[in-house]
């Protein structure tokens, strides 16, 4: 089993499955899985785990992620963004600073409703393919946070945009746009997206999928899976166990906490990274303070 994993810059008109399915061929791996999938037209980062490290995608898939968004204003379709039907249009002419001026009211807290085509449930029946029925139910607002939102350019004369948004887990960015063109008066929709940063990382440390059909031919894919580790680095403080008490944690032991170094001493409940004494990583733990113990939260072996 190979473990580990890799961030992919997804090229347009490859579904997250796509990408997956592509690397499990390239790697001989059954086990792989993503942490936050991205719609066909959109590109950019999909972090990528294999084998048993997939175990800590839901430990990921929370993590605030970045785009780069292009928008364009007076045009409305059906899924929000310039693949769909266009159903009206707009000749009111907007300027920059209205625009500046509506952006506000999207930062921070705000509510969201799922757009039709989309991936959620309703029923037990996905939207998109309720859409593509052409049926339209009702969806149920959901809490999102756009922890900040830039407009980075804006042609007047066009009605094009490009924002750069970081938010949380849930956000959909064609519903941003959408939902910002009906605050103008005018409708928007989403003509191109880019994820720049998701689970920690970024386009920096992506490869494309030709780069990885390349070094599969060479030989050498295998060596670019990076650690899982790494992805925790960002997340999670660490603790370091005795030589006695390893074995221990790794036999689902709980350790008590006078018995454990850690990164950040100061008492609190929270996850944190485990090494053994040479600084191996061992998995997660959980410090619980009411209980004085250290207990495993999730256990990566061979890491």
């Amino acid at each position: 089993m190979k473990n580990g994993f890799l961030v992919i810059d997804k090229p347009q008109q490859y579904t997250s499955f796509d990408v997956v399915a592509v690397l499990r061929k390239l790697l001989s791996e059954r086990h792989i899985g993503h942490t936050g999938t991205l719609d066909p037209m959109a590109t950019g980062v999909l972090v990528i785990l294999l084998g048993r490290d997939t175990k800590a995608i839901p430990y990921l898939e929370g993590a605030p992620k970045r785009y780069r968004a292009g928008f364009t204003l007076g045009m409305e379709s059906d899924t929000q963004d310039s693949t769909g039907t266009i159903l009206r249009k707009s000749e009111i002419r907007i300027a920059r600073d209205e625009v500046e001026a509506a952006l506000e009211q999207f930062r921070g807290e705000i509510s969201q409703i799922p757009p039709m085509y989309s991936a959620v449930s309703v029923g037990g029946k996905r939207l998109y393919d309720l859409a593509r029925r052409g049926i339209t139910v009702e969806r149920r607002p959901r809490k999102v946070t756009i922890h900040s939102l830039e407009l980075v350019s804006f042609d007047e004369n066009k009605q094009c945009g490009e924002l750069l948004v970081s938010c949380s887990k849930g956000t959909y960015i064609r519903t941003l746009c959408a939902d910002l063109g009906q605050s103008l008066g005018v409708g928007a929709l989403m003509n191109a997206l880019r994820r720049e940063e998701a689970s920690f990382c970024t386009l920096s440390e992506s490869i494309t999928l030709d780069q990885a059909r390349s070094l599969a031919q060479e030989g050498r894919l295998e060596q670019c899976l990076l650690p899982v580790e790494k992805l925790f680095r960002l997340v999670y403080p660490a603790a370091f166990l005795a030589e006695k008490d390893t074995s221990r944690f790794q036999n689902g032991t709980q350790i008590e906490l006078s018995r454990v170094r850690f990164e950040f001493p100061e008492k609190q409940d929270r996850i944190v990274r485990v090494y053994d004494e040479t600084d191996t990583f061992l998995g997660l733990g959980r410090r619980d303070e009411t209980q004085n113990l250290l207990a495993v939260e999730k256990l990566f072996p061979n890491c």
